[in-house]
């Protein structure tokens, strides 16, 4: 578990410190009208691949594929220090975003492996998830202070020492666990490119369709929104036929799985809509600097490590523990409220309060979003279903970001980020009300269940 954790401290530096840094980079390599598309080449592959390798995870083991996202992150982190224009940055960053893809598929689902008891699972997934969250809020603090130390390229090559301390732990000590899928291991490749066109193309729509200034194409953005609604219309219908699907149906067999990814969607376009819009806030109605307003929002990610643990703690002694994400739903709602309050005045005890409210609830909501889909599908399952709730997210939080950003463009800064904080405090009372639908069996009949 040292080794997954690790792994998944790298996939926080690798999606979190360049974001720093990319000014400094864009001006460097002369191509800020490229700038948007480091970040945009990094998340639709890391999108587009979650599924992929979740399905490919269950098929052939977790471990290959993990120490193969290990070397694909490191040498495209080197590439990426080395890189001499715009275009192979962007090349180089989204080869990083199938290994972070990759990463993400067997992290998450790996404790599955180590733990069948869900109540012992979810103690260690609390470690996974507090691993990722701080990380997450020191990646973009590392960034800043390599580059401004050292140049921005040496930021790049963080990535690359972490890789080697993951890559030992996991070929050392993690465990080599046989497939448990049935019949044949052959790969569906019809049934990937389907999902991959179903899942990066309604991103790369919202990415394109409301860039900012000149950058955006609203026509490409219509075909590729289309080509999205194709991929779909022709996939579903493949898998059912197909023996060995790359996307098999049957974990969404049921209402609960259904539900699931309902507030997956929901909680991560809150979730980003606080991280991404609520720094406007600060900086525009409060004053702060950017490094300031950093620093007040930390509390947003440092405390999803205490909300994680005090879960895992609660998790087992509940006969219904989906109780535990409706309470994390109703507090997050609770935590949107209190950021929407913030004004000219406001003391700085009340922003770190409801920061800290907001990453709690988060430390409720994460963890068991995955081991929920875990506990629900079938032990052959479980690799496409982790992979699934989180590429459900990942999609929430596109559409999060866009949809605040089209309510700013079309009002002003404040009145748009308000207007998406609203909307993120009905969404988290959304995905609370939808948890309680979700009728999960008590936790003994779960550990028989995995």
């Amino acid at each position: 578990m040292a080794g997954v954790a690790a792994t998944v401290v790298l996939v926080a530096f690798d999606s979190t410190i360049v974001t720093t840094i990319l000014p400094r980079v864009a001006e460097a390599l002369g191509g800020m009208e490229l700038y948007s598309w480091v970040g945009t080449g990094y998340l639709l592959a890391t999108a587009a691949s979650i599924l992929i390798f979740g399905r490919l995870g269950d098929m052939f083991g977790r471990k290959p594929l993990m120490l193969i996202s290990l070397a694909i992150v490191a040498a495209g982190s080197v590439a990426c220090g080395l890189a001499q224009s715009m275009p192979q940055l962007i090349m180089f960053r989204t080869l990083q975003g199938i290994g972070g893809g990759m990463m993400i598929a067997t992290a998450f689902a790996a404790p599955a492996d180590l733990f069948p008891d869900a109540r012992e699972r979810v103690r260690w997934m609390a470690l996974v998830s507090a691993a990722f969250a701080m990380a997450s809020g020191i990646g973009p603090l590392m960034g800043g202070a390599i580059t401004q130390e050292f140049g921005w390229r040496a930021a790049f090559f963080v990535a690359p020492v972490a890789a080697l301390a993951s890559f030992f732990l996991i070929w050392r000590y993690f465990p080599r666990f046989h497939p448990t899928v049935d019949g044949t291991r052959k790969i569906d490749w019809v049934g990937g490119l389907l999902l991959i066109v179903a899942v990066a193309a309604p991103l790369g729509a919202l990415q394109i369709g409301f860039a900012r200034g000149g950058a955006g194409s609203p026509m490409l953005a219509i075909a590729l929104a289309i080509a999205a609604v194709a991929a779909v219309a022709l996939l579903l219908p493949y898998e059912r036929r197909v023996s060995a699907p790359i996307f098999p149906l049957r974990v969404l067999r049921g209402w609960e799985p259904r539900l699931l990814n309902l507030a997956a969607f929901a909680i991560g376009a809150v979730m980003f809509i606080l991280i991404f819009y609520s720094p406007l806030i600060l900086q525009r109605e409060l004053g702060y600097s950017p490094s300031a307003a950093g620093l007040l929002m930390t509390p947003l990610v440092a405390a999803i490590s205490l909300g994680s643990i005090i879960n895992g703690q609660l998790f087992p002694r509940q006969s219904e523990p989906q109780r535990l994400m409706v309470f994390g739903g109703l507090l997050l709602a609770t935590g949107c409220v209190m950021v929407l309050f913030i004004h000219a005045g406001t003391p700085a005890w009340w922003i770190l309060l409801s920061f800290t409210v907001n990453g709690t609830a988060l430390g409720f909501l994460l963890p068991n979003m995955t081991l929920f889909m875990q506990m629900l599908s079938e032990r052959r399952d479980i690799g496409i279903a982790s992979a699934l709730v989180q590429t459900t997210r990942a999609i929430g939080s596109a559409v999060g970001t866009a949809a605040t950003g089209i309510a700013i463009t079309y009002t002003s800064v404040l009145e748009g980020v308000r207007l998406g904080l609203i909307a993120a405090a009905m969404l988290s009372v959304f995905a609370a009300v939808v948890a309680h639908r979700v009728k999960m069996k008590n936790v003994v009949s779960a550990k028989k269940h995995a």
